[in-house]
Order: C-alpha cells, then sequence, then structure tokens
C-alpha cells in the first residue's frame, strides 16, 4: 500500500505538535523544582541527589513495562551504550552541583539568568557536533527569549566583582546543561525516554552522593512534609519534567528545544507567585510575554 507524502507531513506535523506540548509540559515540570528546592528540608546537594535517587523506581518500572511485547525498545548492550548514557548522566550531575555551586558565590537571580544562558551553547554545539545551520532570523528569536530572561530575573541581579566566581559557575552550569541536552538528543536515535532517564539517573546519583557528603549536608529528611517534598520534586520534576522533554527530543531540534525551556523560568516565577507569595511586577510579566515572542520566532524558523 502507498502512503502519499501528504500523509507523511500530516503525521510529521501532528508528531511535531505532540512534541511540542510534550516540551512545554516538562518546561512546567521542571518549573516547580526551584519551589522544592525552596521547601526541602535538606541542603540543595542532598535535595539533587533525593531528586534522581527516588525518581529511579519509578522509571525502572516504566522501562520494564515498555520492554514488553513486541516492539520493545532496545536496551543498552554493549561498553558504548553504557558509556554514552554515563556521559549524559555526569553532564546532568554537573549541571546541578555546579549550579547549587553558583548560588553560594552569587545571588539565585544571577545564577538562575546565567545557567538560562544554555541556549547559546546547544545551538554552537549542534553546529559543530551535529553541522546544523540556523537562519538569521532564528538567532533573532533566541537572543529575544534570553533578552525577555534577562528581564524577567533582571530586577533581582547584583553585578560586582564579589559576585564573579558566582557568575562565572552560573555559565558553566549553562555549558553542562547544553551539554546535557546534546547528549539526550544524540541518545534518542537508540533508546526511550524511561531508559535514558533510568541509566543516566543512576549515574547522576552515583554522582551527587559523595558531593552532598564532603559538603557536609544531611541526607535524611526528619518530617513527612520533608519526604512529600522530595518526592514531589522527584515525580513531577525529574519524571514528569525531564521525562517529557526527553521525548521531545526525540522530535525538536536541539536548539529550538533549549529556547523553548526559556519558558521554564517564566513558569517558575509564576509559581513562586502563587505558592510562596513572591511579588510578581510589571518588568516580569514584560519580560515573560518577550521569551514567548522569541519562543514563537524560533519555532518558525527551525520547522
Amino acid at each position: 500500500m502507498k502512503v502519499s507524502s501528504s500523509s507523511v507531513s500530516k503525521a510529521h506535523a501532528r508528531s511535531a505538535r505532540i512534541a511540542l506540548g510534550a516540551l512545554f509540559g516538562g518546561a512546567a515540570g521542571i518549573a516547580f523544582a526551584p519551589i522544592f528546592v525552596r521547601l526541602s528540608e535538606l541542603g540543595p546537594g542532598a535535595t539533587a541527589f533525593w531528586r534522581l535517587t527516588l525518581a529511579l523506581p519509578v522509571l525502572w518500572l516504566w522501562m520494564r513495562i515498555e520492554g514488553r511485547g513486541l516492539g520493545a525498545p532496545r536496551q543498552p548492550s554493549s561498553f558504548t551504550d553504557y558509556r554514552r548514557l554515563i556521559v549524559a548522566g555526569l553532564f546532568f550531575a554537573a549541571d546541578l552541583a555546579v549550579w547549587h555551586w553558583s548560588i553560594t558565590f552569587t545571588s539565585v537571580a544571577n545564577a538562575t539568568l546565567l545557567a538560562n544562558f544554555a541556549p547559546i551553547f546547544v545551538t554552537l554545539g549542534a553546529w559543530l557536533w551535529f553541522g546544523q545551520r540556523f537562519s538569521l532570523a532564528f538567532i533573532l528569536g533566541m537572543a529575544t527569549a534570553l533578552a525577555g530572561a534577562t528581564i524577567l530575573i533582571g530586577t533581582s541581579l547584583h553585578l560586582s566583582l564579589r559576585h564573579l566566581l558566582g557568575d562565572v559557575l552560573g555559565l558553566v552550569t549553562a555549558v553542562f546543561y547544553a551539554g546535557y541536552i546534546l547528549a539526550v538528543k544524540e541518545l534518542r536515535d537508540d533508546f526511550s525516554s524511561a531508559t535514558i532517564l533510568m541509566w543516566s539517573g543512576v549515574a547522576s546519583a552515583t554522582a551527587l552522593l559523595p558531593i552532598s557528603l564532603l559538603s557536609g549536608e544531611g541526607l535524611v529528611a526528619f518530617t513527612a512534609e520533608g519526604w512529600a517534598v522530595l518526592l514531589g520534586l522527584a515525580l513531577i520534576s525529574q519524571v514528569g519534567g525531564q521525562g517529557l522533554i526527553t521525548y521531545a527530543l526525540a522530535h525538536l531540534p536541539a536548539a529550538f528545544s533549549s529556547v523553548g525551556l526559556l519558558l521554564q523560568p517564566a513558569i517558575a516565577a509564576l509559581l513562586a507567585w502563587i505558592i510562596l507569595s513572591e511579588p510578581l511586577g510589571l518588568w516580569q510579566a514584560v519580560g515573560g510575554a518577550i521569551v514567548l515572542a522569541g519562543i514563537v520566532l524560533a519555532r518558525r524558523e527551525s520547522r
């Protein structure tokens, strides 16, 4: 039976729309992360460790369920497969650890803004790694979204030489997260979302455990509410948020996906206003609107 080109195009368009929804859903999921970190009884390193560790049983179950029957996704079977998954996990662990360190040397606003410069490094990496080319309009859309993020967070920025180390670490965070996105993009050619998150999560948790212990943070929450916060972080931000983002990366360009994820600070600001009663000013609303405009322009040029 011959399939028409129009049917294939419609299927691709439908797949892209679903992936776009998944990307924005993932951005909403990881937007909850700073809220959970703020509410956690533990330090940021230990909180990050439990984010990965508590997600692993759910990811293992997800991986086992999808591995049954015909058409089951491929599982890692060689040293090269596991090495690629571990590299992705180490990128993610470094992203979390360095970002938390940056907060100790600079303001949360500075660290958050600089970490959101990841689209620059993803675009550069996609050009060098995958040989992708980008139009001037896409670059303009990315710059617009980054400008919106700067306005959104910029009211709390504090630029000084005293904060220089923390600011540099914030940029390093962006580099590591860009490496994670590019690594996951490549892995999606061979493995399912559950497989990638499961095995990279094992690597991330293994790397974060000694970091948390060396920093002197306690690893045990003392109340049911404390464990509920950690479980929420694992299920909503890691399984839900990162799961949706990993799915989307199979169907969307890595560079655009990183730009689309700039929606996350806008959603985080809205959640902080609703949950933590943090003020939401006019400039934050303007910044959020500019982020959306940049994402729309970047999406139109990345099709």
